[in-house]
């Protein structure tokens, strides 16, 4: 629960930051540090993938994940609500940045959110606390490799996204993290 208060408090200083700066940063500035970040994007979804693919109990799963997740979310059309929600609160192509930082940090930190997103932060991030205390016993090793391998493609696709590469609908892919707790746990009832 310390990393969920401190991760809230983190945003929420550098919301105040970035809103202070915001005006003051260079296009080109801004375009270097956005680079930046794509490429940190990067390098984390990467790592998460390289370290736990080789500990993976059911090598197809992150695949299957991504297909069925992917489907679910277009059908949601989960990334069409979320661009159309920013969009009325702060215009602009702040979606894309959002969209990022809900991946790397399950919220965004941009100085119009800020203040929503971390209360939204730490409800969420508290919510997953006390579920993880409440299902300890059912949250196992294989589980977690799982969800951090599609977790891992994810952000991967964000920084992508960042580095103007590939444009995903990345937020329509956010079901796929759910598909692996569902497959392990029918295939244990075998």
């Amino acid at each position: 629960m310390i990393g969920t208060i401190f991760n809230t408090s983190m945003i929420l200083a550098g919301c105040l930051v970035g809103s202070i700066f915001k005006k003051g940063i260079k296009p080109a500035y801004h375009a270097i540090l956005l680079q930046a970040l794509g490429l940190a994007a990067c390098v984390i979804g990467i790592n998460a993938v390289v370290q736990r693919m080789p500990q993976s109990k059911y090598p197809v799963l992150f695949i299957v994940s991504l297909a069925i997740g992917g489907l679910i979310g277009q059908a949601l059309d989960i990334q069409g609500h979320f661009d159309r929600w920013v969009g009325r609160l702060a215009g602009g192509n702040l979606a894309e940045g959002l969209a990022t930082a809900v991946l790397l940090y399950c919220i965004g930190s941009l100085s119009i959110l800020g203040p929503i997103a971390a209360g939204v932060l730490f409800c969420w991030q508290g919510s997953l606390y006390v579920l993880a205390l409440i299902l300890k016993g059912a949250l196992s090793a294989a589980l977690l490799n799982e969800i951090t391998i599609v977790g891992g493609i994810l952000i991967l696709a964000s920084g992508l996204g960042m580095l103007k590469i590939k444009q995903f609908s990345t937020l329509n892919l956010l079901p796929a993290l759910l598909v692996p707790p569902i497959v392990i746990s029918v295939m244990q009832l075998f």
